[in-house]
């Protein structure tokens, strides 16, 4: 069977085929901690799920604005706006089944083939995946763990070509949980503004911070007019299965997402934007409590990861993963994730999942209890001592 060339380059994220794998080993008997999957363990939070319930209840089961429900823009509007520390409009909101189609209509409305995107690596796997739909370009740029993680804003800069159209960060960033800070988001404006280049600033994470704050690249000077902000009620409000994304941007490209919408999606459920609406009005004590506790669970794997001879794991100042270099046991990342999963019964991620850039490296997500990570660290701490290095 013949398929269209836009296509032929997509591939299964990895996070779901290690878990098939190893469900399947968990249908033969074997015990398995789960860190591979980027979900919060946590439930949506009560107050939301009722109002997701009481809207079906009420009726709102019926089609609404391609671009989302009025009330929930203008919510969204003004939650982002303090957030970021600069102003929006709800004509700038748009409202999306998830956060993954405000990142690929974008670049369908933004890119002509050939033209190219310039995306970190490691990262999350839908931005290649969404680069090559749009007829685009990728090209990948380093993240540098001597720095953290940050974005190797040399490389950035070297790569750039009269061909360059788009700048896709990610901050905290997947699977890193690094944070871009003022400095390297300053450059990156820069060089948007000097070669007249979008930038499209995935902000999924952007609550899930320990230390200091994750700022927004929207907010400087001169980048409201060129600024896609792709963001989503998943990770901060455990509403993974929801489906609700939002996006920030400049109102002609809004109106013209409308229309991508109206002809993919039509519109986003009606009940599920009025538990999003809740999700933004309502307290948001939980939030600050599942931060505090993913904070507990950072320290932990942090210090259990960097107490096994061998690993080197630097402390993520966002998101729900760690990134630990394993270089020095002489494997490659996905002959030791496999090894993980086989002998000590821990699914984690190989780096090359999120790129080539990530060999060397395994993810592990840390979306799960204490006491599960305690065991898996065990574990990994076992089978890891038994390998000759």
């Amino acid at each position: 069977m013949s398929f269209a060339h836009r296509t032929k380059h997509l591939r299964a994220e990895g996070a779901y085929a290690v878990l098939a794998r190893a469900q399947a080993l968990e249908a033969q008997g074997r015990d398995v901690v789960h860190l591979e999957i980027g979900q919060p363990d946590f439930e949506t939070f009560a107050h939301v799920a009722l109002a997701g319930i009481r809207a079906i209840t009420d009726g709102k089961t019926r089609y609404n604005p391609p671009s989302g429900i009025p009330a929930l823009r203008q919510a969204l509007a003004e939650q982002a706006g303090r957030q970021r520390g600069t102003t929006f409009e709800p004509e700038q909101v748009v409202v999306a089944p998830g956060t993954k189609p405000l990142i690929l209509l974008p670049m369908l409305a933004l890119l002509e083939p050939g033209d190219e995107v310039l995306y970190p690596d490691p990262g999350f796997p839908t931005y290649q995946a969404a680069i090559g739909l749009a007829s685009g370009q990728p090209v990948p740029v380093p993240l540098v763990e001597a720095r953290d993680y940050d974005l190797d804003t040399e490389a950035l800069e070297a790569a750039i070509t009269g061909y360059t159209r788009l700048i896709l960060l990610n901050s905290p960033g997947n699977p890193t949980g690094g944070v871009h800070p003022a400095a390297t988001l300053t450059r990156v404006a820069e060089l948007a503004r000097r070669h007249d280049l979008w930038v499209l600033s995935d902000e999924i994470y952007g609550r899930l911070v320990y230390e200091g704050q994750a700022p927004s690249i929207a907010a400087l000077p001169g980048m409201a007019e060129r600024t896609i902000i792709a963001d989503g009620f998943s990770k901060t409000y455990a509403m993974t299965g929801w489906r609700l994304g939002f996006g920030l941007m400049p109102r002609a490209l809004a109106a013209r997402m409308d229309l991508l919408l109206t002809h993919s999606v039509g519109c986003t459920a009606t009940f599920t934007q009025f538990a999003g609406l809740e999700a933004v009005l309502g307290p948001q004590d939980r939030v600050a409590a599942v931060v505090a506790e993913f904070r507990q669970r950072r320290d932990l794997i942090v210090e259990g990861l960097n107490a096994i001879p061998g690993i080197h794991c630097p402390v993520p100042r966002g998101a729900f993963y760690v990134f630990p270099n394993v270089r020095s046991f002489g494997q490659t990342c996905a002959e030791l994730a496999d090894y993980l999963l086989e002998e000590a019964g821990v699914a984690v991620l190989p780096g090359t999942a999120f790129g080539a850039n990530g060999e060397g490296y395994l993810r592990l997500s840390y979306a799960n209890s204490m006491e599960n990570i305690t065991r898996a660290l065990e574990r990994m701490a076992g089978a890891l001592t038994a390998l000759d290095r």
